[in-house]
């Protein structure tokens, strides 16, 4: 089992930049993608970045690439979503997923087995 716990989540100005942190704790070593979701009000939840926790370069949705920054801190077992020129549209809540799948990470989030509680972004015009 993987425990995943999302902070960092706020309210801010279009323009604005975010830090969403996901701390994981459990059997994190068998973890093999990490991802973040995002779920605007009234809309699906969609994959927004996802990084393989053995090293290598992220991969970004079309939506904020450019703009976000996905990266992992091996010795605490966390991952951040850096949010930077954040639109009204990036508006929702974020959550954090886990993979212990051997298939290389992607998007998608059948992937995922392991989700954490999701934090609130509010970006206002």
């Amino acid at each position: 089992q993987v425990q995943l716990v999302e902070s960092g989540g706020g309210s801010v100005q279009a323009g604005g930049s975010l830090r969403l942190s996901c701390a994981a704790s459990g059997d994190f070593y068998k973890v093999n993608c990490m991802a973040w979701f995002h779920q605007a009000p009234g809309e699906e939840r969609e994959g927004v970045a996802t990084l393989y926790t053995g090293g290598g370069t992220a991969y970004y949705a079309d939506s904020v690439k450019g703009r976000f920054t996905f990266s992992q801190d091996y010795a605490k077992n966390t991952v951040y979503l850096q949010m930077n020129s954040l639109k009204p549209e990036d508006t929702g809540t974020y959550t954090c997923a886990a993979s212990t799948r051997l298939l290389g990470c992607s998007l998608m989030k059948y992937n995922y087995a392991y989700w954490g509680q999701g934090t609130q972004v509010t970006v206002s015009s």
